[in-house]
């Protein structure tokens, strides 16, 4: 058994994921494989898939488990509880009340999952929303290649002003937050269920039209290929950028082609841009840090994987593994927001101890994941339970960024996240400061980082939507329906 995948009865995958419900807060994943020996799971009878059995067998794990043991309850009744999920907050309601597990502990689909971090599949319009409650607004922060949205002529910058089941009950966006919050536009697009359709009167550069669009299934290209990578002249001096939706698997082939271009294009100065991205895979979080490490050791750590001492057998240390793309940059800009979490915060992290002020955090303060989840899986009932499980350390054992890395980076640019241009462009404002910074020119350092803003994407009031219970898409993408 390798690490990164558990037992056939026990779980398949851990990950850096950190996007979770009743928060404001985001985050995907950070998945790795531990080897745990299973206690194999019981042949299935009639009465396995029983909300009781359930709830009893994911109580079972989280004793077993759960990186923060001391703060489960002694004994708590399920029966008052009426799904599995309110039983699981509730034994975690003490370390979510800590701020050490944001709803980062969740009963998720086997099925759902699996597709997703294999090719990122999901269904939806296929974009990803911010909105802005104090002035009741929702625009679109980007719309996905090959989806309905995109089709539609739907892209960064659209605004959604009006959303119905059909054109005859449009009902305006401001009205919607109004009166039900951020939920309730969440409850307005539907469920994530290809066929579903909804109607929008939306606002661009080209005017204000109504559209209706269908959910399809779609898979998540997680480097976009209209501006996921290139190479930027930046005043005579080349600039490598890269924008990493998501760590899931199809990432690697994208990763390699990008800095296989960097390399060939002799680029030392890059730019990272993980504004949106919740985490994933932590095998993916390697290969990225391997390819921003061409001038490490084999003998220098990427990162320290540690449980609870009781699992203690299951603690890692990822080295670095130099890939024939790999670069050795001399300064590294990393794009974050309150949506940039887990696995993405790995890799930032991983970063500080080994370039120090040649490593600077672009924007606004990160979400705040320490910590990642292995998958403890029930195939008869299709539930796969991630449960905090590890925490993540980089070489210098530095992983207590609870609060975000604004306060661990040895420098930063505050940065707002410019709607009103694309990912990818120069004068974004994001780009313009990680430019700044490569380019040795002055910039204002992000403030009031210890206010951990949760999902808040920009300098000003907009934050990623995020519904209560995300599907595995919307953990690792926040903000994508």
């Amino acid at each position: 058994m390798n690490k990164g995948r558990l037992g056939s009865a026990l779980g398949v995958i851990a990950m850096l994921s950190a996007c979770g419900g009743g928060d404001t807060g985001g985050g995907g994943g950070f998945t790795t494989n531990p080897t745990p020996t299973p206690t194999p799971t019981p042949t299935p009878t009639p009465t396995a898939c029983s909300l009781r059995d359930r709830q009893t067998w994911a109580a079972g794990q989280l004793r077993e488990w759960y990186l923060f043991p001391e703060t489960l309850p002694a004994s708590l009744d399920p029966a008052p509880y009426s799904t599995v999920e309110a039983y699981i907050d509730a034994l975690t309601a003490t370390a979510r009340a800590q701020r050490r597990d944001r709803f980062f502990t969740y009963l998720t689909s086997i099925e759902d999952e699996d597709a997703y971090y294999e090719s990122g599949a999901s269904a939806g319009f296929g974009f990803r929303l911010s909105t802005d409650t104090a002035q009741r607004r929702v625009i679109v922060s980007e719309a996905f290649e090959s989806t309905p949205a995109l089709s539609a002529g739907i892209d960064r910058g659209t605004e959604i002003l009006a959303i119905g089941t059909s054109t005859a009950t449009l009902r305006g966006v401001s009205d919607i937050i109004a009166s039900e919050g951020s939920a309730g536009v969440t409850n307005a697009l539907g469920a994530s269920t290809a066929g579903v359709s909804r109607a929008f009167r939306i606002s661009d550069a080209a005017g204000t039209r109504t559209i209706t669009m269908a959910k399809a299934e779609y898979d998540l290209t997680p480097v976009s290929t209209r501006y996921g990578a290139k190479v930027i002249d930046d005043g005579g001096r080349k600039v490598g950028y890269v924008n990493l939706r998501t760590f899931i698997s199809t990432a690697d082939p994208a990763l390699r082609s990008a800095f296989a271009d960097f390399r060939a294009q002799g680029v030392t100065n890059i730019i990272v841009d993980l504004r949106y991205n919740g985490g994933g895979l932590v095998s993916i979080a390697g290969l990225f840090g391997d390819l921003l490490g061409r001038d490490r050791f084999t003998s220098d750590v990427l990162s320290y994987t540690v449980y609870r001492p009781e699992k203690s057998s299951e603690n890692e240390t990822r080295n670095f593994r130099t890939q024939p793309q790999s670069v050795a940059p001399n300064r590294i800009a990393f794009i974050g927001t309150g949506g940039t979490a887990s696995a993405s915060e790995l890799v930032i992290n991983a970063f500080i101890p080994y370039l120090h002020t040649r490593a600077a955090l672009i924007g606004t303060n990160t979400y705040g994941k320490p910590v990642g989840q292995i998958a403890l899986d029930r195939a008869a009932c299709d539930d796969r339970l991630r449960v905090v499980a590890f925490a993540t350390q980089n070489s210098a054992r530095q992983g207590d960024y609870y609060d975000g890395l604004a306060t661990k980076v040895e420098a930063s640019c505050q940065a707002a996240d410019d709607l009103t241009r694309p990912l990818g462009d120069p004068q974004e404002q994001s780009i313009a400061r990680a430019l700044d910074f490569l380019a040795g020119r002055s910039c204002a350092p992000i403030v009031g980082a210890a206010a951990a803003p949760g999902l808040r994407t920009t300098a000003n009031r907009l934050e990623l939507l995020t519904p209560e219970r995300p599907t595995t898409a919307q953990r690792e993408a926040p903000g994508s329906f």
